[in-house]
């Protein structure tokens, strides 16, 4: 038996006006996705316990399986694990993304224009990180290069006491009210500004019409994390498929393969092909499971894209979901896979929420008597299936 997880990241929504009061996932033209709703079991799932912040580490760790009252330690952590970065019982982590601040005002009273700085590439980001590190690091902390926007601030024997703001819930927002209250972290943060804002990369990207990232955002905070691996939980192997840190740092935790795919970027312009294309070949290279994660409907929230959003979860349909069961169906495989988001990503706030999610489990050759019509919210809540925590559904998909 081969399990495979699709996860659609943030794709659950409330109506939209602009689409004619649905949600995303009922305009989305997913003919795939929907034929397993009719003959799958169909509920919704609560992923992030009410004590808990509704971000994509608490979520994700609960699809994997884990319970994150008991193993969440913060979401940067697990980001360093993907990373390689060395952390001892002792450090504290940050995540610290490079943004977009308006360049008029003094700091305090800056608006925060772009989370991801027009997402930008790897290639660029790496050297503004690098400015702010040669500038910035002493023998108490230090900055680590990650992916686009994405990188990695280590505070070593420090306390983690923070309460920090992620940047993509303060979108257009003035940065005022939500700025760290810690002086060390703020003075940072100011120092980053001064040293990106004339930055030759920064210069580069202005004079093509893009974003410069003239600040980090430091938020994320958290320590070293122990997650047992899937062979002591679950006596399985498998690889996960992402673009993003987080993701293939909870799949080095679970002692899980992460597999890196050329061109795989996290929003709607990523490289779905590639994806499936490792994804099918770990299934037919021996993997017992495989962690798809699809990055691009959540970015799409974030940033209000509501025709993206739509696209993302076609584009999810019709390049990932079809190819990766053809091959399964064509290599007479038995298999079970599990379909859902991590969150809802509302367009109307541009931010997480911690309501329930709809999910699917379809198990090969399941008739079924096609009593669910699609795979949307409403549809899913009139099931009545409500899975109240969600790091019990791995149990449930691998039919424990």
């Amino acid at each position: 038996m081969k399990y495979i997880v699709i996860l659609c990241d943030g794709a659950a929504d409330t109506p939209v006006a602009e689409l004619g009061n649905k949600t995303p996932l009922e305009v989305a033209k997913k003919p795939n996705i929907d034929k397993l709703a009719a003959s799958g079991e169909m509920g919704m799932v609560t992923t992030v316990p009410g004590n808990l912040p509704p971000g994509s580490d608490v979520a994700n760790l609960a699809v994997f399986g884990y319970d994150p009252q008991k193993y969440y330690t913060g979401r940067s952590p697990l980001e360093a694990l993907s990373m390689g970065v060395h952390l001892e019982l002792t450090d504290t982590t940050f995540r610290t993304n490079v943004v977009t601040l308006s360049e008029d005002e003094p700091y305090e009273q800056k608006t925060m224009i772009d989370y991801s700085s027009d997402e930008i590439t790897t290639e660029e980001s790496s050297q503004l990180i690098a400015a702010v590190n040669e500038a910035l690091r002493t023998d108490e902390y230090e900055f680590f290069s990650g992916i686009s926007y994405r990188h990695l601030m280590v505070w070593h024997n420090k306390k983690n006491d923070f309460s920090l703001t992620p940047p993509h819930d303060i979108s257009d927002r003035k940065i005022t009210e939500y700025l760290p209250k810690d002086d060390v972290l703020l003075t940072l943060m100011k120092k980053s500004y001064e040293i990106l804002k004339d930055h030759p990369v920064n210069i580069a990207r202005k004079e093509r019409g893009l974003r410069p990232a003239n600040s980090i955002w430091i938020w994320g905070n958290g320590t070293k994390p122990n997650l047992t691996t899937y062979d002591e939980l679950y006596g399985i192997r498998g690889s996960v498929v992402s673009a993003v840190d987080l993701i293939k740092g909870i799949g080095v935790g679970a002692g899980l393969d992460v597999i890196d795919v050329i061109g795989a970027t996290g929003n709607v312009h990523t490289n779905f092909d590639g994806k499936a294309e490792a994804a099918i070949n770990a299934l037919k290279g021996g993997a017992d499971f495989v962690y798809i994660h699809l990055e691009a409907p959540d970015e799409a929230g974030h940033r209000h894209e509501i025709d993206n959003k739509v696209k993302a979860i076609e584009l999810i349909d019709e390049k990932i979901v079809a190819p990766v069961l053809k091959a399964l169906d064509e290599q007479n495989e038995e298999y079970s896979v599990l379909i859902m988001p991590d969150h809802p990503t509302p367009l109307a706030i541009r931010t997480h929420t911690s309501d329930p999610v709809p999910y699917i489990i379809y198990r090969s050759g399941n008739s079924g008597d096609e009593k669910n019509t699609s795979y949307t919210e409403a549809e899913a809540k009139k099931t009545g299936i409500v899975v109240k925590d969600g790091y019990t559904l791995m149990n449930k998909l691998l039919g424990r």
